[in-house]
């Protein structure tokens, strides 16, 4: 698959791709006998995993020690299934707090759909 296809499929960039490879987020892609980059399923599913682990949160660097262990093979797995722990417990305290910010934001705009201001002086 050329990189255009795969740009359009996940809605990235060609840059965004050739970006990801050259830092090493995602395998190196193997090329076609014109020099061009041809992508298979693994391929795809690399990028599809990383497109969203980037859209939670989470920071290149971890997806990329991620990926370097996962080369190493299963002596890694313990590694990878800790790195996976840690990034899961941080994003489930980011939800809780974005939790909360979406609820003081509905009480907000409760308030001035009431036009109940004096709670919301007292509640700023």
């Amino acid at each position: 698959m050329q990189i255009s296809e795969v740009s359009e499929r996940f809605d990235l960039s060609k840059d965004t791709l050739r970006y990801y490879e050259r830092i090493g987020l995602i395998p190196e892609i193997k090329r076609n006998s014109s020099g061009n980059r041809d992508y298979n399923e693994e391929d795809c599913g690399w990028i599809e995993f990383i497109k969203c682990m980037r859209n939670a949160g989470l920071p290149i660097e971890s997806l990329i020690e991620y990926l370097k262990l996962y080369q190493q093979g299963d002596s890694t797995i313990r590694a990878r299934q800790e790195l996976l722990t840690e990034e899961r417990d941080k994003l489930v305290e980011k939800i809780a707090s974005m939790q909360e910010t979406l609820e003081r934001l509905n009480y907000k705009i409760e308030v001035y759909q009431q036009g109940n201001l004096e709670n919301e002086l007292a509640n700023k």
